[in-house]
């Protein structure tokens, strides 16, 4: 297959950037976006043109970096799916494919398609983790945990922290990325008992990050990979004004 891409470029984030029009040619329905993409690099460097430069590291799923807006959707057409998964079977010879990095002032972007994703990391340095001594390592099934509440957690542990959920929000917001944090740790006997200071800290984390407040537009879930449910937003809503009360009394 023919494909006609319309590709972000920029040198560095001081320069503006521009979207600049490549053809890619003999385009196989097996390749996978990415793999697409290389292919559009070899011809690059064969014409002396400076190659598309794009984030990657499993392209299995697993660690987010793939972060691409393409044809407008975060990570692309297919649902629960990163870009390095996102085949080209889901397109069709002739399309016109328009690739952007994450947009976002929270992520700067770094050169082309790749963003400075790290704010996601002071988040999490901001209190996603437990740092109360919880002992060696327990046998799994020494601490009961009812199925509802380890379901919960491990649906919001799916998170993988691409960021996918701040480049669709019309806000920017970080909220579903966050939630997913606080209500994986909060279904946890270890996590609940730092569960006041850490959703206070990780809001309040947002905020001086620059990420933008949640509106209910629901894009979020729609484009996450892994599914994560907006319900949890309504969970960190619900601990933040908890931990607010806890602390005024």
């Amino acid at each position: 297959m023919n494909l006609t891409l319309y590709v972000w470029r920029q040198k560095n984030p001081g320069e503006k950037g521009r979207m600049n029009c490549y053809d890619a040619g003999n385009i196989t329905a097996d390749m996978s976006f990415l793999e697409m993409l290389d292919v559009v690099n070899e011809e690059l460097v064969k014409k002396r043109i400076e190659p598309i430069a794009f984030d990657h590291d499993c392209r299995e799923g697993i660690c987010g970096a793939c972060s691409q807006v393409i044809n407008g959707i975060a990570h692309g057409p297919e649902a629960a799916t990163t870009v390095c998964q996102l085949h080209m079977r889901r397109f069709t010879d002739g399309d016109a494919i328009y690739i952007e990095p994450w947009r976002s002032r929270a992520f700067p972007v770094i050169k082309d398609l790749i963003v400075d994703r790290s704010a996601l990391d002071r988040l999490i340095q901001a209190g996603g983790y437990v740092s109360v001594s919880t002992g060696g390592a327990p046998e799994a099934n020494a601490t009961l945990l009812p199925k509802e509440e380890a379901e919960e957690a491990m649906d919001a542990a799916e998170c993988i922290g691409c960021g996918a959920c701040v480049a669709a929000c019309p806000n920017s917001s970080a909220m579903l990325f966050v939630s997913a944090k606080i209500a994986h740790l909060a279904s946890l006997p270890q996590g609940r008992v730092e569960s006041a200071s850490r959703v206070r800290s990780m809001v309040e984390a947002m905020d001086r990050q620059g990420f933008g407040s949640c509106s209910n537009h629901y894009e979020c879930q729609a484009v996450c990979p892994k599914g994560v449910d907006v319900k949890n937003i309504a969970r960190m809503n619900r601990e933040y004004m908890k931990a607010l009360f806890k602390a005024m009394g």
